[in-house]
């Protein structure tokens, strides 16, 4: 008998291993799955008493006979509520555009990654109705993975680009931390591909969507017949990576046992794999990721210290969004161009007041989020920018700004004004306009003094007079 609190989720999809698959990755998250077949039976079943039980729809983009758009069109206006997830082989965002006019709350790529299929299911049954436009969305543009794609001129976020560019050089183990969303995974790759082992092996595990218990086995392997199941020999993560690059993400959800099984492992530069009877030696370079300060864990007893004097040879913080609010109008201005370069979208402006909107709103989705409500707000634009009137929800959480209220970011990030209403020293202004323009430009410096109207020699005299670090 099936509990009752259990969600019901509708497949519709013809493809049998697939059926399968998302079936398996959707009952770890507590999902019951109706597999569906054909547009025909799915629009039918939702006058069940099933149907009507569904907590969520996940549409194969190849249903037969049917265009993806019009079946998702013909739900909505069935069951105007119900999220409907929207599964494509094509990496290109034009798919996503159509869906999501259609009235898709969320699409993904396939082959299915566990974690993001999970996250999406999470994301699209635990938001609060009014707030579907500030919903991260699975898969977005691919992104630029250099470090020139990370916008943005805040001290923190640019103290922490710099020391990600000088580790970059090295073979040492490297320590993420940051809050969910904040661009971690972007910086790690643009680490790699900058780093002497860019050509060698790369992998990136996220210790959330492995099951806690193929998880040692997915990073140190084992032998056939080690345990129950173990019909084939399996070689790990660790030892699959030697001389490349290993990626574990959220490394503080690691039980006590694996980390000391990693410390010993980091610490002799041995793997062996479950059920062996000697280790192999192994050089891989470890990137750990994690959204919580591992030095609080450490301090509550659920993180070794060994592992994290290990594992944070470099360490590098990542600020939240939050802190960061003088780079919102030059990152939305970046995504916005590249949204713009997407099939079936085009590049649009944004006013002062939407920016203003943006800076206003806390973002505890951090960067991803920022870049989610811009595509969302772009795929239903019918004008050329982006307004006040293209963020509806947002209004409602920030609510309206009053009649002459002082923008809390003029001139496109550079605040004028004190707190107390006076003007600012004219030395801090142009330091903040010339770190703008660095941002802007993506550190390209000839184009920065060429835009600011002044020579090389000069614009570097005045970082030097400022104080302003453009290393990264």
């Amino acid at each position: 008998m099936a509990e009752p609190e259990q969600r019901l989720l509708m497949l519709i999809d013809d493809e049998p291993a697939q059926s399968r698959l998302i079936t398996a990755l959707a009952a770890r998250e507590g999902w019951r799955t109706l597999v569906i077949k054909d547009s025909e039976t799915a629009i039918a079943t939702l006058g069940t008493r099933q149907g009507m039980q569904l907590s969520a729809i996940i549409l194969d983009q190849w249903v037969p006979g049917d265009q993806a758009a019009s079946l998702i069109e013909e739900l909505k206006s069935r069951r105007p509520a119900l999220p409907i997830l929207m599964l494509t082989t094509s990496t290109s965002p034009l798919l996503a555009v159509e869906a999501m006019r259609a009235g898709a709350t969320d699409y993904l790529v396939k082959p299915i990654a566990p974690d993001r299929l999970m996250q999406a299911l999470r994301n699209a049954t635990t938001r609060e109705a009014p707030q579907d436009e500030l919903t991260p969305l699975t898969e977005k543009m691919p992104a630029v993975l250099d470090f020139d794609a990370m916008v943005g001129t805040a001290s923190p976020f640019r103290d922490a680009l710099a020391k990600a560019a000088k580790a970059a050089r090295g073979h040492g183990c490297v320590l993420i931390e940051g809050e969910s969303g904040t661009g971690k995974e972007m910086l790690v790759r643009a680490m790699h591909g900058a780093s002497p082992r860019a050509k060698t092996a790369f992998r990136m595990i996220n210790i959330a969507g492995v099951p806690a218990n193929s998880l040692e086995s997915v990073l140190f392997g084992h032998e056939k017949g080690a345990f129950a199941g173990a019909f084939d020999r399996q070689v790990g993560a660790l030892q699959n990576c030697d001389g490349g690059t290993l990626v574990i993400d959220e490394v503080d959800r690691l039980s006590l046992d694996l980390q000391d099984r990693l410390t010993e492992c980091l610490s002799t530069h041995q793997v062996r794999p479950i059920g062996a009877k000697h280790s192999f030696k192994i050089d891989v370079r470890i990137i750990a990721a994690s959204n919580l300060p591992l030095a609080d864990l450490v301090t509550t007893g659920h993180f070794r210290q060994e592992l994290l004097d290990l594992l944070a040879a470099t360490s590098i913080t990542l600020p939240p969004l939050r802190n960061r609010v003088g780079d919102i109008p030059a990152l939305t201005r970046h995504f916005l161009a590249r949204i713009g370069e997407q099939p079936g979208l085009r590049e649009l402006g944004i006013t002062d007041g939407a920016l203003n909107l943006l800076a206003a709103f806390e973002w505890p989705g951090n960067v991803r989020q920022l870049q989610a409500v811009l595509f969302r707000a772009a795929v239903f634009c019918d004008g050329n920018a982006l307004t006040t009137e293209d963020f509806p929800q947002l209004r409602e959480i920030v609510g309206d700004m009053e009649e002459g209220q002082q923008p809390r970011h003029e001139s496109g990030g550079v605040q004028i004004y004190t707190n107390d209403g006076n003007l600012r020293p004219l030395e801090e202004i142009e330091a903040d306009v010339i770190r703008l323009a660095i941002g802007h430009y993506r550190g390209r410096m000839t184009e920065v003094a060429r835009r600011l109207g002044i020579g090389r020699s000069t614009l570097y005299r005045k970082l030097s007079d400022l104080g302003i670090d453009n290393a990264a």
